[in-house]
């Protein structure tokens, strides 16, 4: 007998809002301007006898990491004319420290040159930077085609962050299509990351969009898939994998394969961990298993419920504070309960508290998939 594990729902518990992400913006030109004023009033401030114009180096360096080469250079002539303008306030006079004076004047130009060259060089590495960026992510949507937010009549939900977040591609994989057999849906996680894992999820997808389609019985789909990831993984590779059919009303049909169990939350919170009653190991190890393959079973979905997957990313993300995993099934129920009709208002809760415990990083793939009927 299957046992579905019960959350009881947060009673009393304080609303959680969503957060916007805060980007620190590039201090830009504004930060070596302020640089080059206080010195400038320092300097004035503090009387003839003290000479402050060389600390000016500190704008074009600070500008050189936060501009453009050009507004760089302009920031190296406005500190320049700065220093000219303080010569005579500050009773230098080329005739006692002209030796001086021009070292220190040719040191601040070679300085502001090369402050500049290295703005350059930053700029030219962003580009090459956004254009394999905008390569990778055009390859990860090719791969994974996101379905739209409804497919037949179920509303969909998604959120997916590679821990390779420079390249955006990992190894998480979901996909969600209508057949002649109802619409079918696939979540799996890739053992690794980088351009292996999608390539293992590549093949997973294909296969599964293919089969989908040919294959009348849930059973036979996740055995051409399991046969294709075998065929094409290295040895002691795996992927995690749960299928899904949704073709009876108020019902939902799951075969599991070694992935995270879904949570099903009511409208009153309560959230209920839909375990499998035949567990099975993940694609591309049956052939180590013993005994019959596993069978789907069968469990309600209202029409008010949500159905919540994810990958292990998101359940092992660790607590910036304690180190605690992230507790899905308690705040499941708080964030996603009644939202059938505002799934993405609902993911977005979900995924902004597994920021919040993280302290706003990542260290592997996360995805999180929210289900419920049209």
């Amino acid at each position: 007998m299957r046992s579905s594990r019960r959350v009881p729902p947060h009673s009393g518990a304080p609303a959680l809002r969503s957060f916007d992400a805060v980007v620190p913006v590039g201090s830009g030109i504004l930060l070596p301007l302020v640089l080059i004023v206080g010195i400038s009033l320092t300097d004035w401030l503090s009387g003839p006898q003290t000479y402050l114009a060389p600390l000016m180096i500190m704008a074009p360096a600070l500008a050189g990491v936060s501009t453009t080469w050009r507004r760089t250079l302009g920031i190296g002539v406005a500190g320049l004319v700065a220093q000219l303008a303080l010569l005579p306030y500050d009773e230098v006079r080329l005739p006692d420290s002209g030796t001086l004076l021009w070292s220190q004047l040719i040191a601040y130009a070679v300085g502001s040159l090369f402050a500049a060259y290295m703005a350059w060089h930053y700029e030219q590495s962003r580009r090459v930077f956004a254009a394999v960026h905008s390569v990778a992510e055009a390859a990860q949507r090719a791969l994974l085609l996101p379905p739209g937010p409804e497919v037949g009549d179920l509303r969909l939900a998604v959120r997916y962050v590679s821990a390779a977040d420079t390249a955006k591609i990992g190894g998480d994989l979901y996909t969600v299509v209508e057949t002649p057999h109802g619409v079918r849906a696939l979540i799996g996680d890739v053992r690794g990351k980088g351009l292996d894992a999608v390539q293992t999820a590549s093949v997973t997808l294909g296969s599964f969009r293919e089969a989908a389609y040919d294959e009348e019985a849930l059973t036979r789909v996740a055995q051409r898939v399991d046969a294709s990831v075998a065929r094409h993984m290295a040895p002691g590779e795996f992927t995690t994998a749960l299928f899904l059919q949704f073709n009876d009303p108020g019902q939902v049909g799951l075969l599991h394969y070694g992935h995270v169990p879904p949570l099903r939350v009511a409208t009153d919170g309560t959230v209920t961990s839909l375990d499998p009653p035949d567990p099975w190991v993940p694609l591309g190890l049956s052939q180590f298993a013993t005994g019959a393959p596993p069978r789907p079973w069968q469990e309600t979905l209202g029409a008010d419920d949500v159905l919540v997957l994810c990958t292990d990313g998101v359940i092992e993300a660790r607590s910036a504070v304690d180190g605690s995993f992230y507790p899905l099934a308690e705040r499941a129920g708080v964030l996603a309960a009644a939202s059938a009709d505002n799934l993405e208002a609902a993911v977005e809760r979900l995924y902004a508290d597994l920021l919040r415990h993280t302290g706003g990083s990542l260290s592997d793939d996360a995805l999180l998939m929210l289900v419920a009927r049209s």
